[in-house]
């Protein structure tokens, strides 16, 4: 008996993602799932009903694709849709799966309300970065997405051209573009920066990502800060305020030479640290431009709104929000990668198997028969979450 795995249509203002494509779909039935998709559930990301019904997907209401799943697969569960994801809950039931991002170490009090349904939780966000685990690494996707787009929020808010140009009306400059933290969305920033012909520069607090910034043709910024901030997993640890001050303080001499500057640094579970404080972004010329991809955690840029834009001092300060979302069709079949390489994992002879012993289920599991069970999680602030 096959593995039915139930596609409903996010909920989440604004998302226009999906968690299954079409395509995905269709591998998934190769691999011997059933599918079963909630009317127009992929439309906002371009895909209609007749594209999942021709590669032998079932098409239902709402309730009916909770009813008859026994996997329930969402960009967006409770957690990471906490005001629209509720009505959901009464449509879960005991051991179903639920899979998706769930905001698990902020949104505990969600989790614990997943968990009283009897439903399994995986949180997406919790897949260990290991060789292993990479085609199952969501948090690398959309953050690919997010840096892309975030150079073209630049470009588009900026008064001046990217490349240089020379014209028979004189020579252009190139833009001046810094990119701050050289993780994936760093990384994707840099190139896409490079590609648009700007002069691209970043810095990180992790020396090591030092040759990957100069092999795209960024210069690579060096700030005597005398300790490393190298954390495990290929993130950035979170560190004092001391470090964070002398941070600024030599970050303060670099911004005032950019056109513009990409934040990207954000630590799992953290309010994301102040990079660019208030006085550090008055020292950049009028016209300049701030992107801060980390606005939905706080924000790098002490200016930063999160979903608003900011002008002060001649200075605009860009503070975007589910920034995957803003190319909905390629993140919805990233995601679809990554979670079909996840959902193989847990199922074996056709029939669901969670082994708890896999590093990758259980760094992932949430919540299991009717209780919060991973360790973080329930060391997170909440009541709700102890059991």
């Amino acid at each position: 008996m096959a593995v039915t795995v139930g596609l409903p249509g996010e909920t989440f203002p604004g998302e226009r993602r999906v968690a299954l494509t079409p395509r995905a779909c269709e591998t998934l039935k190769k691999a011997g799932f059933e599918v079963v998709a909630e009317y127009s559930a992929g439309l906002s990301s371009g895909f209609t009903d007749e594209e999942y019904a021709r590669r032998g997907v079932t098409l239902s209401s709402r309730s009916v694709v909770f009813e008859k799943a026994q996997a329930i697969v969402q960009v967006r569960t409770l957690g990471a849709n906490p005001a629209d994801g509720q009505s959901d809950l009464a449509l879960l039931r005991p051991g179903q799966l639920l899979v998706g991002f769930g905001e698990p170490l902020t949104a505990t009090a969600e989790c614990a309300r997943v968990a009283a349904t009897g439903a399994t939780l995986f949180a997406l966000e919790l897949v260990p970065r290991t060789t292993r685990a990479q085609s199952m690494d969501v948090l690398s996707s959309m953050a690919s997405i997010a840096g892309y787009e975030a150079v073209l929020l630049a470009a588009l808010a900026l008064p001046k051209l990217f490349p240089m140009m020379m014209t028979a009306a004189g020579t252009i400059a190139a833009a001046r573009v810094l990119v701050l933290g050289a993780g994936v969305a760093g990384l994707q920033a840099i190139a896409t920066a490079r590609r648009l012909g700007a002069v691209v520069s970043a810095y990180d607090v992790r020396a090591a990502v030092k040759e990957q910034i100069e092999s795209l043709g960024a210069k690579f910024v060096v700030l005597d800060m005398g300790e490393s901030a190298e954390g495990t997993g290929g993130y950035a640890k979170a560190m004092d305020d001391a470090f964070y001050r002398k941070q600024r303080e030599l970050l303060g001499n670099v911004l005032k030479d950019q056109n513009v500057v990409i934040t990207t640094a954000a630590v799992p579970g953290r309010k994301a640290p102040v990079l660019v404080t208030k006085e550090m972004a008055e020292r950049m010329s009028p016209g300049s431009v701030i992107v801060d991809i980390a606005a939905e955690r706080g924000g790098n840029c002490e200016l930063t709104r999160a979903g608003e834009t900011v002008v002060h001092n001649g200075v605009t300060i860009l503070g975007p929000v589910n920034m995957a979302s803003l190319a909905p069709q390629d993140a919805s079949q990233m995601y679809a990668t990554n979670l079909i390489a996840f959902l193989k994992l847990m199922v074996k002879d056709g029939a669901v198997a969670i082994n708890r012993d896999d590093d990758i289920i259980r760094e992932t599991l949430v919540a299991i028969d009717g209780k919060v069970v991973h360790p973080r999680v329930l060391e997170s602030p909440g009541p709700e979450v102890k059991n």
